[in-house]
């Protein structure tokens, strides 16, 4: 009897979660229900999904309204119904300028429900009825349509429980309104009693108008959408050239085509891995699947895109073969079952990686080559500190409040009434859908029209985008193709270009040389000696650890410490077991004997989701399907899914019934669940090996290349100014942006490094494009007054080139160059400059003799680029004498040590206890890396206090030769005082400063006018 129901994916607006919704309905004895969101189909599907769950048949529409004015309600009749609508809605959701019209469309199997409006004039078609709210009954005694009663139906809409429902509603209302609650109109609330009674109460309501129950009951009946969530039948594209056996004929050459290219002398292993897995390929139907993917990559390589496929894929030679990744599976061993098995009924799964500069030619490729294709849709929810300062401002409290209420430093029971509502409401909504986005690279390639499942969106990126998610996608039988982009990709590519031009002589570098990589020398010394910053995966001070604790030399070793560094292995406690078994043959044999059988390459220690499937598989008895199903649990998408629940349980079963120690069990279980959303396939971790090598062949042969190509893709896990130190650690000579060398990235000639102007905070990319534009065009500039002539541009701007030392080659000082450039250049908006037949003689001026520091030099730097480019050390207010370096401390084992350190970054984390600790990474004087630990007592004591320089004081722990100091004591040292704005300036400073002044007072100087040669 319900034909307008509303979950809280009617965003802003509904409160009800979808499967509430049909817990609800069934506690108030309905039998079938009616999801109608206001201009979404977000829940629809997981709304019919869990249904039968209920025992209540479900029936798809949609709710259209312009803001809350609702205009009618489409209903299908069935699958075609619901397409046609989501198609309708799509058209104003795809174009926001649209409003939605009072007169409903003619679409196929469509009910059509008008919201009655006393004394409005309706024409009403076959499939079209007037929905009669409970508060219409008594003006529909004395309407025209009392007579008409078979076009009417009830319409008592849900979009809320209860009392505190209804609240919820008013203040996300309020949210979407952007006003206060006390000025939320009437206009944008729902009715109070917009809530579900029991089945009789709603026949008791309309006992007068027993046909309205009829008319209703008949629609409800006519309905019946249904859609496969069995899972057992894909429904990505099906065939790649639209011929099934045609697919497979094609995907059989390919991969024979493909071995010349991969291997020089394939032998018998080599055939046998292909036919098996060709075999099952075809078997699970999943042919398309890879064909799509190499057509993909094909447009890549054309356009000479460079790429990482990774994910369990990498354990697939027919993959490989296809240059879909670049892991030879057969090499490493590689478990083909992860990755597709007899039991798997969803396609397998590649993650293409391309560079972030690419993606979007990718994508756009993708959408112009396939006919049903779609971005799928995150959902995001509101967050509670988020929350707070929402609701904050709807009830109106000040921001000095919302502070401390986000901060958590309250008393909830000293909280005033409005402040409690306030926490009590945001705990209440924190999870709700609050807005769609887009998943970070999901695109589904679809059999059927997308509009099939539900509406679709235009986000700004300007592609068609689903309303609901990829967990949603999948239960459907829609898997995604992950296209994502990172910028290590960027890096090594353009480090291929920069070395091009900065060394024309050397032949062209051929970046997928992997198997040459894995025997270089200087790439084992890298990774031996950890000295790896700016390579992809292995820069961070935690991962360079590890390689220095594991003694990485080899691309097996980097494969297993790409996993073992996960959140998963470090959390069971096996990454520690794992060293130690590794640098220490005899601990080996503490492992249990079974797990050591089944794990003799990781000693015994779940490493790789493989050696998770492996242990459920032989250790607790699962079958490969229940492993299988424990693996996709593990990305934690399912955890709370009753099959899941059942694979564990059987898990216990199985190792009882064996006769397994309980104790053991629990702990090998305990190791399981700490891979939850964390563990690396192997394949996968070995695909991120590749491109750490192909980063570390760069850093070991051009450095400086390639820390300018780090530069300009904005670094990775640090910021710019670690790596232009890492650049001048490898003898590069840094230079700030200069009119006459720099581009709008950083450039390198020979060792010679000008930063770019994008660097340069407030600097316009309009005004950079001038600049080079003309330089390109009319040869360098001479002079001040050459550049301001030749290039439009305000005195703010030329203010930034001048405080940068951008014009340092006219040997004129800084401090004259400002005061000439606000002399020469208007306060108006700059304009092109007229060309003329003569040049007009040049005005100068006279001016001070006005010197700057380079201490005023850096803290310009600081000011401009974020970092100063002497230095830091030369900063410091006192300077220091302590002789005391990074290099010292490996002869300096528990002894208690002062140091100053240049902070970098720093990791906080928490105890198994929940206190706060701390990871600092710092650089020496020399430039050398200082590491350190922060144990609660002393992160609580002594805090890290921003950027600077720091005196660390602590004891120094060496273990598996990585040295760290176990801080007891650390203060952040003082710097000079800014000398541009010192009270007590340098005598220089303070006498240009007086010189200034008493010239302003007299008013501008006397104009020197010099005659210019003119060219006809």
């Amino acid at each position: 009897m319900y034909l307008n129901c509303h979950t809280y994916y009617s965003l802003r607006y509904g409160t009800i979660k979808p499967e509430q919704l049909l817990a609800i309905a069934s506690e108030n004895g309905l039998q079938t229900l009616a999801l109608t969101d206001i201009n979404s189909t977000s829940a629809c599907l997981d709304f019919a999904r869990l249904s039968s769950k209920y025992k209540i048949k479900p029936v798809l529409g949609i709710d259209f309204r312009n803001g809350v004015q609702q205009q009618f309600i489409l209903i299908a009749k069935n699958n075609t119904g619901f397409q046609n609508i989501n198609t309708y809605l799509s058209g104003f959701l795809h174009n926001s300028e649209l409003k939605i019209p009072e007169i409903a469309p003619e679409l196929e199997d469509v009910f059509v429900i008008y919201p009655y409006i006393h004394k409005k004039n309706y024409q009403l078609k076959d499939h079209e009825f007037l929905g009669i709210k409970p508060q219409d009954l008594n003006h529909l005694k004395f309407s025209k349509w009392n007579a008409l009663r078979n076009k009417l139906v009830v319409l008592q809409t849900v979009s809320f429980q209860n009392k505190k429902d209804f609240n919820t509603h008013r203040l996300l209302r309020a949210i979407d309104n952007n006003t206060l609650l006390s000025k939320l109109p009437k206009s944008e609330q729902a009715q109070e009693t917009d809530t579900m009674l029991p089945y009789q109460e709603l026949c008791d309501t309309y006992n007068e108008f027993p046909e309205l129950l009829e008319n209703t009951a008949s629609i409800l009946e006519k309905c019946r959408v249904d859609f496969d969530f069995s899972q057992e039948n894909p429904n990505n594209q099906r065939s790649y050239t639209r011929n099934e056996a045609l697919d497979f004929r094609l995907l059989r050459k390919l991969t024979y085509d493909g071995l010349h290219y991969r291997y020089k002398k394939p032998g018998e292993r080599i055939f046998t891995r292909i036919e098996k897995e060709l075999t099952i390929i075809e078997q699970k139907g999943f042919v398309s699947y890879f064909l799509i993917n190499w057509k993909i990559l094909k447009y890549a390589r054309s356009k000479n895109y460079f790429y990482i496929g990774r994910g369990s894929g990498a354990n697939s030679i027919v993959a490989y073969l296809l240059r879909i990744t670049d892991v030879d599976p057969v090499e490493l061993d590689l478990y083909f079952e992860r990755f597709i098995n007899v039991f798997r009924q969803n396609p397998p799964d590649f993650d293409l990686d391309f560079s972030w500069r690419d993606r979007d030619d990718i994508t756009d490729f993708i959408f112009k080559r396939f006919k049903n294709t779609a971005l799928i849709a995150v959902y995001n929810t509101f967050k509670f500190k988020a929350s707070v300062r929402e609701l904050g401002k709807v009830f109106g409290l000040p921001k000095s409040e919302m502070d401390m209420l986000t901060r958590g430093k309250y008393d909830l029971k000293q909280l005033d009434q409005l402040s409690q509502l306030v926490i009590k409401y945001s705990k209440y909504i924190q999870g709700f859908p609050n807005y769609l986005g887009i998943h970070a690279g999901g695109i589904l390639i679809s059999e059927k029209p997308i509009h099939y499942y539900g509406a679709t969106f235009l986000p700004p990126k300007g592609y068609a985008t689903t309303q609901f998610d990829m967990v949603v996608a999948e239960d459907i039988g829609l898997y995604k193709f992950d296209i994502l982009s990172q910028r290590g990709l960027g890096k090594i590519k353009e480090a291929t270009e920069i070395v091009a031009y900065n060394h024309p002589e050397k032949p062209p570098i051929d970046i997928h040389d992997i198997k040459r990589f894995k025997q270089d020398a200087r790439i084992k010394y890298l990774l031996k000696n950890a000295k790896a910053i700016g390579c992809f995966y292995v820069e961070s001070p935690a991962m360079r650890m590890l390689m220095r604790k594991l003694r990485v030399d080899n691309y097996l070793g980097l494969v297993a410490a790409s996993s073992v560094i996960r959140p998963g292995v470090a959390k069971s406690g096996m990454m520690r077991e794992y060293i130690l078994r590794y640098r220490d043959p005899e601990r080996r044999k503490d492992a249990p004997k079974i797990l050591l059988d089944i794990m003799p390459e990781t000693y015994g220690v779940m490493v790789y989701q493989e050696d998770v499937i492996k242990v459920a598989h032989y250790f607790g008895g699962l079958t490969l399907g229940e492993a299988d199903m424990l693996r996709r649990g593990m990305s934690g998408k399912f955890r709370s899914r009753e099959e899941f629940m059942k694979v564990k349980q059987q898990f216990f079963d199985n190792c009882k019934n064996s006769g397994k120690p309980d104790e053991l069990v629990e702990d090998i279980w305990r190791q399981i669940e700490s891979f939850a959303g964390y563990a690396f396939a192997k394949g996968h971790s070995a695909s991120y090996a590749v491109e750490s090598y192909q980063s570390l062949f760069m850093k070991a042969y051009f450095p400086l290349e390639y820390m300018v190509a780090t530069i300009n893709n904005f670094g990775g896990f640090y910021s710019t100014e670690l790596y232009v130190h890492e650049a001048r650690m490898n003898g590069g000579i840094i230079e700030a942006p200069c009119i006459n060398h720099s581009f709008t990235q950083t450039v390198i000639h020979g060792k010679t490094i000008y930063l770019g102007f994008m660097f340069l905070q407030s600097f316009e990319s309009k005004t950079i494009k001038r600049i080079v534009k003309e330089r390109n065009e009319n040869g360098a500039f001479l002079s001040l007054d050459d550049f301001i002539e030749r290039v439009p541009i305000s005195i703010e701007q030329v203010s930034i080139l001048i405080k940068i030392n951008a014009f340092r080659f006219t040997g004129n000082n800084k401090r004259e160059l400002l005061w000439e450039a606000h002399l020469k250049i208007s306060k108006h908006v700059a304009q092109e400059p007229a060309v003329t037949l003569f040049k007009t003689e040049r005005v100068h001026y006279k001016t001070p003799e006005l010197p700057s520091t380079a201490l005023e030099n850096a803290f310009d730097e600081i000011e401009l680029l974020g970092f100063p480019l002497c230095n830091p050390f030369h900063l410091l207010e006192n300077p220091s004498i302590n002789p005391l370096r990074a290099k010292h401390l490996e002869t300096m084992k528990e002894q208690t040590v002062t140091i100053e350190g240049y902070l970098i970054t720093t990791k906080n984390t928490k105890t198994t206890s929940g206190k706060i600790m701390h990871f600092g990474n710092f650089l020496d004087r020399d430039g050398d890396f200082i590491d350190t630990v922060h144990f609660p007592p002393v992160a609580a004591k002594f805090p890290f206090r921003g950027k600077g320089i720091y005196s660390i004081t602590g004891k120094v722990m060496i273990e598996f030769d990585c040295v760290s100091i176990e801080v007891t004591h650390m203060e952040r040292l003082a710097v000079i005082e800014d000398p541009r704005y010192s009270t007590n300036p340098p005598p220089q400073a303070s006498t240009a400063r007086n010189i200034y002044s008493q010239m302003l007072a007299k008013g501008k100087p006397k104009p020197e006018v010099r005659p210019v040669p003119t060219v006809s």
